[in-house]
């Protein structure tokens, strides 16, 4: 099978970009993998093929990928002709009146941020075409909208929403992985585009965060508050959690809304899927078991990209890339682990804590070049559109990075699309008690 980062990519075969990307072949193989695991898997299970190609060409509409749209389209297509033009309606009815969006979008729970707080428009499908699609599907392309471009005003609400419509809890841990996936394949996929473009196709430098559109026609609460009655204890809404109140270094932990694999039931392949032993302990990666291929693939993804240090760029760099990323996207809790290794990397603290502090905005610059540029191409690449180009390579380039430098620095930010989504949809932060 084609690669499909490089086919939506427009990188042809034996490319120098193809080349580069080799120098992270475990992440590149393991991104494909991931992409046969959730949407090619042996046995879809629960999730219909139907289902996860409708999911995948609403997302990739959402990103602004007409290529990937349509690749995905192409492919519900020969499931499901009908629900392949109904993706393109629901998709016409979500850009209609968000012609300029720029997310993410989405409120802070912490008083403390609600400065930052970022309102959009919500997307609810006409009810004929929602009957035409029945209540799982409708249910699963809502919640696509909810990652893909409102991450966190995610609510354990969202998730007895998907089990009320059908969703059990390995499916709801399929979908997230699918929507969080793609909006790592295809950000990566813009990014390496880019370093062949022209610096005259760039998007103007004014949309460096954003947009703040008028209104925000958020789901009705009460239909949420009735689905969290009528699914009982399966979802976890934690009461008395000690929540962050700001963005820090470190000290954080976090909490599932759905069940993990107990540690005891966990099967011969989920506890491969975990790679390392002692992430049994860990509720995260015991929910994400609950798709142990997709797991592993990206697991595997995530340690060549952030862990190979043979070449390119420098952990410090990396780790501030996914901080960046986490910061705009309103993660606490990847943001609190990744600037602390930051700043465990660079011994730069002040300037780390700066960054958390001050947030992402064309005024908010680190005083060094080379942190800048990874910090704006970071940015750029995880607004919703992306609009990540050719001016942030020459920017990446002038402070000194190759293009092998700059593939890591953009599958970082890439992959903290991911991570963001899925403890931003799955669970929540809290401050650990001193010495835990």
């Amino acid at each position: 099978m084609a690669d499909i980062i490089n086919l939506l990519a427009g990188i042809a075969a034996n490319d120098p970009l193809d080349g580069l990307r080799d120098h992270r072949a475990q992440a590149k193989e393991n991104a494909q993998l991931s992409f046969e695991a959730l949407l090619e898997p042996a046995d879809p299970k629960g999730v219909s093929f139907r289902d996860r190609y409708a999911v995948a060409a609403f997302t990739a509409g959402l990103l602004g990928s007409a290529r990937a749209e349509e690749f995905y389209r192409d492919l519900l297509r020969d499931e499901d002709e009908s629900v392949s033009w109904a993706v393109a309606e629901l998709l016409d009815e979500a850009t209609a009146a968000d012609s300029v969006r720029c997310g993410p979008y989405g409120d802070f729970e912490s008083q403390a941020l609600a400065g930052e707080n970022v309102p959009g428009p919500w997307f609810t499908a006409a009810e004929a075409t929602a009957e035409r699609l029945g209540e799982k599907l409708m249910a699963g392309l809502e919640f696509a909208h909810l990652l893909v471009l409102h991450p966190r005003d995610s609510r354990p609400g969202h998730l007895a929403l998907l089990l009320e419509a059908g969703w059990d809890e390995d499916g709801i841990v399929t979908l997230a992985q699918l929507v969080s996936f793609l909006n790592f394949q295809i950000r990566i996929s813009t990014g390496l585009a880019a370093l062949t473009e022209p610096a005259s196709t760039i998007p103007s430098p004014d949309d460096a965060s954003p947009s703040t559109p008028d209104g925000n026609d958020s789901p009705a609460s009460a239909r949420v508050e009735e689905a969290l009655q009528s699914v009982g204890d399966r979802v976890k809404t934690y009461p008395n959690l000690k929540r962050p109140e700001l963005f820090q270094q470190g000290g954080l932990g976090w909490v599932p809304w759905i069940a993990p694999v107990a540690e005891a039931d966990l099967s011969d392949d989920q506890q491969d899927a975990l790679i390392e032993a002692g992430r049994a302990k860990n509720p995260y990666f015991r929910l994400l078991a609950r798709d142990p291929a997709a797991l592993k693939a990206r697991t595997l993804t995530d340690f060549d990209i952030f862990f190979n240090t043979t070449d390119g760029l420098g952990r410090a760099e990396r780790e501030l890339a996914a901080t960046a990323a986490s910061r705009l996207n309103g993660c606490l809790f990847c943001a609190s682990v990744h600037a602390d290794r930051a700043t465990e990397e660079s011994g730069r603290r002040d300037l780390v804590q700066r960054l958390l502090d001050e947030g992402i905005g064309t005024e908010s610059r680190l005083g060094d070049q080379m942190w800048d540029a990874v910090i704006d191409a970071s940015v750029a690449l995880t607004l919703t559109p992306q609009t990540f180009g050719a001016r942030h390579v020459d920017q990446l380039r002038a402070a000194g990075l190759s293009d092998g430098d700059i593939i890591d620095a953009l599958s970082c930010a890439a992959f903290f699309n991911w991570a963001n989504r899925l403890m931003l949809s799955l669970g929540e932060p809290e401050v650990l008690a001193a010495g835990k």
